[in-house]
């Protein structure tokens, strides 16, 4: 069985400019009078491997705690593209039923691909890239995703991952009232 981490090193990783970086701070150490180590995290909830809850651009809507677990673990397939994604794009990436879909290379998805995704009952969506669209479009394409419940994976890691069917564990970690979470997402090979 072949497993293929698609995480990014938190510390190491590179931060979406604006956004904070994450510090580690030493509380407890090993010593003749402490038996353990615990770290304080600093982090922001967009950092390294990352998965985007609906709350993070709608108004009211779901935090990471909320999400459907159902769409961020099973059936997985794995594509490449580079450039634009269009609607045309989603729409054939799809047109095999996929729920659970993974895009390898630099890509910008547009509104109009977002839209299809939504359109054609996407559940999940990874990327490499740190965000979806670009400055202009971002906000309106993470809307039409995360409007339509879709789960959203940022900064994943594929370089190695051939393009095919795989089996996809991505859960986010269970935290109340955020609009997003560091995660550490597997594809085994089917």
């Amino acid at each position: 069985m072949k497993i293929y981490d698609l995480s990014k090193e938190l510390f190491s990783a590179a931060v979406y400019p604006g956004d904070p970086a994450p510090q580690k701070t030493p509380f407890f150490e090993i010593s003749e009078t402490c038996p353990c180590n615990v770290t304080v995290l600093s982090m922001g909830s967009h950092n390294g491997t990352h998965m985007d809850a609906p709350k993070h651009f709608v108004k009211g809507a779901k935090d990471v705690a909320e999400m459907d677990l159902t769409k961020c673990v099973g059936p997985c397939k794995v594509i490449t593209h580079e450039g634009l994604l269009t609607a045309e794009d989603a729409e054939a990436a799809l047109a095999d039923g996929t729920k659970r879909l993974l895009i390898r290379g630099e890509i910008e998805i547009t509104l109009g691909a977002a839209e299809a995704f939504a359109k054609a009952g996407l559940w999940f969506l990874g990327v490499e890239g740190m965000t979806v669209g670009n400055k202009e479009t971002g906000p309106f394409v993470h809307r039409a995703l995360l409007g339509a419940e879709i789960a959203l994976l940022e900064s994943a890691v594929m370089t190695d991952v051939p393009d095919g069917s795989y089996f996809l564990s991505s859960a986010p970690l269970k935290m109340q009232g955020l609009d997003g979470s560091q995660c550490r997402p597997l594809l085994i090979e089917l």
